[in-house]
């Protein structure tokens, strides 16, 4: 089999080229271009599109020895991706960018131009699992490593798309990784693991924001409300600066009459009001999501998956909650039967049948249990 193997300069992906290779597949690996200005790229292992990482990438594929090249994609990643991040800020809601780059960008745009090219697959250094089910449909499933899975952030792949997609790590941990990793030489074998939005420099979300938003953002600044006395506590410069369930950096004028710290309930962009209040207000009870995206064999309207073995997760490392899932058209009506605490719209809803993906959807209404 022809694979394409995305090498974003981690050691993640080296060794998932390397057993691909070893598979018996014929492997090209590929390291993208993102960054429309070059310029903008930063130093250090902060994100996964570094100058570093590029070269890190070139070197471990010479080492396994296997031909290397750069894709440019920056222009389909601003449109998608960066668009799509300050777009959702901008409407007072919370994005996903790494989600939305594997839908857009690895799993779309890459997958295209291999299958074009004459390629089977893509190849990544995603922990998850892909398996053929009796019937011979294809499944995602979770990754051996618990804590490593990665499964939530390739909710929004389609079977088809699962079909072309190998994902060499499913089946073992992150330290082995990193010891075949130092075994086969590749000197990415201890590159700390990356966690920064890519295309943000320095780490700083609401100072990018705040340059690149601009007039786009519907109010520049608005108040700061607590929720059940309605008094003004403060002020800001910006709706984008803030997230449900975010606790610091809210910069209250004072303290709550009980001492306990406040948390983000409520973003209303076009007002500009940020509304406060104690963490148990944070708790919700139901989820609407749209956008819904069928991770294998999709559902019809009105199916509904109620059982022990049926989750959802919220966050990309967040736990899994028990519930019952009914889907609507293009939508999914989730009621929690474990609360979740601090779920903003513009996130993704995964759903779980064991350690299977059956779909996502990104969440428009996190309706919170009442007072």
């Amino acid at each position: 089999m022809k694979v394409v193997a995305a090498m974003s300069g981690g050691v993640d992906s080296a060794v998932a080229a390397a057993r691909a290779a070893e598979a018996g597949h014929e492997v090209i690996g590929i390291h993208l271009a993102l960054s429309r200005n070059p310029k903008s790229y930063r130093s250090g292992a902060r994100g996964c599109c570094t100058i570093e990482d590029a070269n890190d990438a070139r070197r471990a594929a010479d080492v396994i020895g296997i031909p290397f090249y750069v894709w440019d994609l920056s222009d389909r990643f601003h449109t998608d991706v960066v668009e799509d991040f300050m777009d959702t800020y901008a409407a007072g809601q919370t994005p996903n960018p790494c989600l939305r780059c594997n839908e857009k960008i690895k799993f779309a745009a890459v997958l295209d131009r291999a299958l074009a090219l004459g390629f089977d697959a893509v190849a990544t250094g995603h922990y998850a699992t892909v398996r053929t089910a009796a019937d011979g449909s294809i499944e995602l499933h979770r990754a051996v490593d618990g804590a490593k899975d990665q499964s939530y952030v390739l909710g929004v792949l389609d079977e088809q798309q699962l079909r072309h997609s190998l994902f060499p790590l499913g089946d073992t941990t992150k330290d082995k990784v990193r010891e075949e990793a130092a075994e086969r030489g590749l000197l990415v074998a201890d590159k700390p693991d990356s966690h920064d939005i890519c295309f943000v420099a320095d780490g700083d979300n609401t100072g990018w924001l705040r340059e690149k938003l601009g007039d786009r953002a519907p109010n520049q600044g608005g108040e700061i409300r607590d929720e059940e006395t309605g008094e003004v506590l403060g002020h800001h410069t910006g709706t984008y600066g803030f997230t449900i369930g975010q606790r610091r950096g809210l910069r209250l004028g004072r303290p709550a009459p009980d001492g306990r710290p406040r948390y983000v309930l409520d973003i209303e962009p076009v007002s500009g009001t940020v509304t406060v209040g104690p963490r148990e207000r944070l708790a919700v009870e139901r989820i609407t999501g749209d956008r819904l995206r069928w991770c294998g064999t999709p559902l019809p309207t009105g199916s509904v998956l109620d059982g022990p073995d049926v989750t959802v997760q919220l966050r990309a490392h967040g736990a899994e909650h028990r519930a019952v899932v009914q889907v609507g058209e293009d939508r999914l009506d989730v009621r929690l039967l474990d609360h979740a605490h601090g779920i903003a719209p513009g996130q993704a809803v995964v759903v779980y049948d064991g350690t299977r993906v059956v779909g996502s959807a990104t969440i428009t209404v996190a309706e919170r249990v009442p007072a």
